[in-house]
């Protein structure tokens, strides 16, 4: 079989897997968010939180009670790491310094798990799963939570309650996100992931040397961390060390793990609004503007652009050699798709079209489709910012699912588009306009170099995690400002998104007319698709032609 078709048949496989999960999770997740009922054990963690889970909470207050679980998740993480040397299981590890501590806690509470540092020469076992994988289990269940409360401000009318966010949040978690879990940490077992508390163990390798090899809990938090769209990596390799993804098929089961949850939620959607035609549109966005990454990322990489690459057959450097380039670019469209961050090989040394494709992934906006949550609160914004570009063409007050976009929603949307990319932005022309700064952290010279800090920026400010190899992030000044853009790219978003839901949910609903612009046809996909191709463009085109594409036309 050629590597073109063997390409194909995995990129066939993995689309008829999620299409056949497809439905009957979506229409699982949208049973979960509107049961009246409370199992045993939420019930006792609604005792011991003394949470009313039958109280529904305004905008404000929902916004709140994100925000006080967030800042609490990170203190308790900053202590757990600043501590470790004196926690069981610590390997011998020393305590991570403050800077390392804050970047490393602001990162996982806001699901990037962006990695400063090798997992396996820094942390112990029980930072890994008591402190890495609980948020890895937690922030997931924040971005689910914020994606329904959005949803409610739609489907609800005259009322300024989006729900609760206490009891959306631990039900994300005990029922969607445990389960799953649990499921793929047991076939990745199976798989040959390593499930241990094994140390570090020193073996004599086949030339005769010496090479300590570490085990540890590595498939549970495998698991949650690709179903959860996190990415921080038990190992610094990531999903390219054997421990983490031993075979072809456990490297395929990951890259499904990555995208189930994003790709079903768009269901979930259709059935919460009661027109699944909505949900289907959604859909059809975010699988063509993955499908695109896709397609050029994997060219680019097999094609291998340059002699060298040529003679090779292929841009091999970086890349997952046991699997071929095909399997890396579908792992790298994908984690850049979703803002995950895990990978399977190094995206530094992608071409520059290849690497081009993983940084405007997360220049969209991570839509196609985004994080749990993040993904489909993400493209209903957008969604809101295109039915009001089309009302302007036609002259009309827009409307999207009976809500009428005013000047306060428009205003909202506007607001959490421009977050991201002011972000990326500005913290990037800092690192490269300040001399000690770019001689600190840029290790290319040239439009490689400007790319590297770039996709730094916009990793974390999309709160992706993954990262172009050369640029050096662990200074006390690149953990600090990344912090920041985490923090910031997380959370000002969330809070627009709730401001949204609350607007919208106090209006009254209006019935359709001649002149409403229908959002489920093939029509609104192709101009959704565009506007989020076109924000993306106008905003970052000028950065785009001094890095990448400056690059691949060398």
């Amino acid at each position: 079989m050629s590597a073109t078709a063997a390409a194909l048949l995995q990129v066939a496989l993995l689309v008829a897997t999620l299409a056949v999960v497809h439905v009957p999770l979506g229409d699982y997740m949208a049973r979960v968010f509107t049961s009246t009922r409370h199992t045993r054990a939420e019930r006792a963690v609604y005792a011991v939180g003394r949470i009313d889970a039958d109280s529904d909470q305004r905008w404000p207050v929902y916004a709140r009670s994100v925000l006080g679980f967030s800042l609490a998740s990170v203190l308790l993480l900053y202590a757990f790491l600043r501590l470790q040397d004196h926690l069981p299981l610590s390997l011998g590890f020393s305590r991570v310094d403050p800077d390392g501590a804050w970047n490393t806690a602001v990162s996982f509470v806001t699901n990037t798990n962006w990695q400063w540092y090798s997992g396996e020469s820094a942390m112990g076992h029980l930072v890994q799963m008591a402190g890495l994988t609980v948020q890895n289990f937690t922030s997931a269940a924040v971005g689910l939570a914020v994606a329904i409360a959005l949803i409610r401000g739609f489907t609800r009318a005259n009322t300024d309650r989006l729900g609760n966010f206490w009891v959306d949040m631990i039900r994300a978690t005990f029922r969607i996100l445990l389960p799953l879990a649990f499921v793929a940490a047991v076939v990745l077992l199976l798989g040959g992931v390593v499930q241990s508390f094994a140390g570090a163990h020193d073996v004599t390798t086949l030339s005769g040397g010496t090479q300590t090899i570490v085990g540890g809990p590595i498939a549970s938090q495998e698991a949650i961390k690709d179903l959860g769209t996190n990415g921080g990596g038990f190992f610094n390799a990531n999903s390219a060390h054997p421990f983490e993804s031993p075979t072809a098929w456990t490297n395929l089961l990951e890259i499904f793990l990555l995208l189930v949850i994003p790709f079903s939620l768009p269901r979930t959607f259709g059935r919460l609004v009661g027109d699944k035609r909505q949900g289907l549109a959604i859909l059809g966005v975010m699988g063509t503007l993955w499908g695109a990454a896709v397609a050029v990322a994997s060219w680019a990489e097999m094609r291998g652009l340059g002699s060298v690459p040529q003679l090779a057959g292929a841009a091999m450097e970086g890349k997952e050699v046991r699997f071929g380039p095909a399997a890396s670019a579908l792992f790298a469209a994908s984690t850049t798709s979703t803002s995950t961050g895990s990978v399977n090989s190094f995206h530094d040394s992608f071409t520059g079209l290849g690497g081009g494709v993983t940084l405007l992934n997360m220049m969209l906006g991570e839509v196609s489709p985004g994080g749990v949550g993040t993904g489909l609160y993400g493209i209903l914004v957008v969604a809101v910012l295109t039915v009001f570009l089309a009302g302007l063409m036609v002259g009309r007050t827009p409307e999207y699912l009976g809500k009428k976009i005013g000047r306060r929603e428009v205003t909202l949307v506007s607001l959490s588009i421009l977050t991201m990319p002011a972000l990326v932005l500005i913290g990037a022309a800092i690192t490269a306009a300040v001399p000690s700064l770019a001689e600190a952290s840029i290790q290319e010279a040239g439009a490689h170099g400007l790319s590297e800090t770039l996709y730094a920026y916009a990793s974390a400010a999309n709160n992706n995690g993954s990262a172009f190899g050369g640029f050096a992030a662990g200074t006390p000044y690149q953990n600090t400002a990344l912090g920041l853009a985490m923090m910031f790219g997380r959370f000002v978003p969330i809070v627009l998104a709730l401001a949204l839901a609350g607007s919208l949910a106090r209006q009254h609903p209006v019935p359709a007319s001649a002149g409403t612009l229908p959002t489920h046809t093939p029509i609104f996909v192709v101009l959704l698709g565009v506007v989020v191709v076109i924000v993306a463009g106008l905003t970052f085109f000028p950065a785009l032609a001094l890095a990448p594409i400056a690059e691949a036309l060398l």
